[in-house]
């Protein structure tokens, strides 16, 4: 027999997974197989002076328009009828009218001036705590691209969700609880695209979104055992033994990520419907949300944003909210916002639905110390055209458009960008989906260009390869 010498570098490349698996190994004879498997998935970079620790994504699905909410434009009330005096770019329908003035009525609010309209009257009342990006782009215009790439970076699926890209840095801050949760309640669906946008993609599997029916008996299916919980732990140690045993010689993210969901889950049917049942919550901070509303949808979603708090609270890394449709304009479930025709009823409709309670969870968490460490993002996957669509709507603006944020070491009443006189182009400080999350990633600590994960021989990341950090938006 001829033997070989090897480096320490070769012997540790052809271990398996190196460093790694010799980690694994010594967790696997503690008999700490869940943790183990968190070992597997932990992220390759640390945080550095992290400003922020949750997000809270309050996506407004279908595209709801800037020009009648964060970005007036007096010029349509002054050109109102006119044909565009600057060549229209392709539109989803083609069907464009004349310019188009806005419904809603514009005025500066609170200390700092921030001009908007009365479209949301609750949100604009916190002027003073937002920060407005007037200049966002996209380069896509449909709506199921459009949601990929704003949750994902990339407009088709198999590709990480913002969410769980977070949950994969930062790890879990509850182990009762995911790191990453969606949230719907009355009847909202997923956006254009399924749940694909929620998906884990090639990161490993703990970091796909859970999501609970906020205003369901049961939040998520089968969260009431059905054994009693000494047969269900004996189930889950035979389990994590096999699997143990697997991983001992194969190490693999999957099997890891399995293990890891199944201790979770187990945890959640004590955790989860206690935080959906709103136990502790005063009577007042209840109708502070608009739970108790005549209107059904702002019922519905004053308690996502009511569970949103408590989730980060808990210390849930990332919880998205889902709107609900109305059933006015073009705009069905999975896109509600989306009013290509009936702008005035459908937009006035869904404000309603989403006002009071996104600017009461601003104020909660501004009265219980959580608004510095939380970051809430307030987006849809593009804007509204300045001229209509058909009489009374607007169709899809990719050019220029506005997210609303509050929180997290932001400059607050500030505006960041802006779009040309009649809002249809980003003129001032452009900004793209990638720079948006790329600052989002570096309030929670991460160099967006670091934050990465190997899959099919690439180093893929949540800013594709593009992306800086909207530094002038920062405090």
């Amino acid at each position: 027999m001829n033997a070989t010498r090897l480096s320490r570098r070769e012997m540790l490349a052809r271990s398996s997974m190196g460093f790694g698996a010799l980690a694994l190994g010594d967790l696997l004879s503690g008999n700490k197989v869940a943790a183990a498997a968190a070992a597997l998935g932990a992220p390759p970079v640390p945080r550095r002076n992290p400003k922020i620790d949750s997000v809270i994504f309050c996506y407004m699905s279908g595209g709801f328009s800037h020009l009648d909410s964060f970005d007036p434009k007096p010029e349509l009330a002054k050109r109102h009828g006119q044909p565009m005096p600057v060549p229209i770019e392709k539109t989803m329908f083609n069907n464009n009218g004349n310019i188009m003035a806005s419904p809603w009525e514009a005025k500066p609010w609170g200390k700092s001036g921030l001009v908007m309209t009365d479209l949301f009257p609750h949100i604009a009342a916190c002027a003073d705590d937002l920060t407005l990006v007037r200049s966002l782009t996209t380069k896509v215009s449909e709506h199921a691209q459009g949601n990929y790439v704003f949750h994902t970076g990339f407009p088709f699926l198999g590709h990480p969700s913002a969410g769980a890209w977070i949950s994969y840095g930062m790890g879990s801050g509850n182990k009762d609880l995911p790191s990453f949760v969606v949230l719907q309640s009355g009847g909202a669906t997923t956006p254009h695209g399924g749940v694909g946008v929620f998906s884990s993609g090639y990161l490993p599997g703990q970091h796909q979104a859970s999501i609970l029916k906020a205003d369901a008996g049961a939040p998520l299916p089968f969260i009431a055992p059905a054994d009693s919980d000494a047969k269900q732990r004996a189930g889950l140690d035979f389990i994590g033994t096999l699997d143990g045993d697997f991983l001992r010689e194969a190490p693999d993210a999957n099997v890891a990520a399995a293990i890891q969901n199944y201790e979770t889950a187990y945890r959640m049917q004590t955790a989860v419907p206690e935080l959906c049942e709103l136990k502790g919550e005063s009577e007042a901070t209840k109708r502070m949300y608009g739970l108790e509303s005549e209107d059904k949808y702002t019922a519905a979603y004053a308690r996502q944003a009511l569970v949103a708090r408590r989730l980060v609270e808990r210390g849930v890394r990332f919880v998205e909210l889902s709107c609900l449709s109305p059933g006015i304009g073009a705009g069905g479930a999975a896109n509600p916002w989306d009013q290509h025709g009936k702008l005035k009823e459908g937009h006035g409709r869904m404000a309603l639905q989403v006002d009071q309670p996104v600017a009461a969870l601003i104020r909660d968490l501004k009265q219980r110390g959580l608004f510095e460490r939380t970051l809430l993002v307030f987006a849809g996957e593009f804007g509204r055209t300045p001229f209509s669509q058909g009489s009374d709507g607007r169709d899809h603006n990719p050019m220029g458009f506005s997210v609303m944020l509050a929180g997290g070491g932001l400059k607050r009443g500030f505006a960041y960008g802006a779009t040309d006189e009649l809002g249809y182009w980003a003129v001032e400080k452009p900004a793209t989906v990638y720079d948006l999350w790329a600052t989002v990633l570096q309030q929670l600590g991460f160099d967006h260009e670091k934050l990465t994960y190997r899959f099919g021989g690439r180093d893929f990341r949540l800013s594709d390869v593009h992306g800086q950090p909207l530094t002038g938006i920062l405090a």
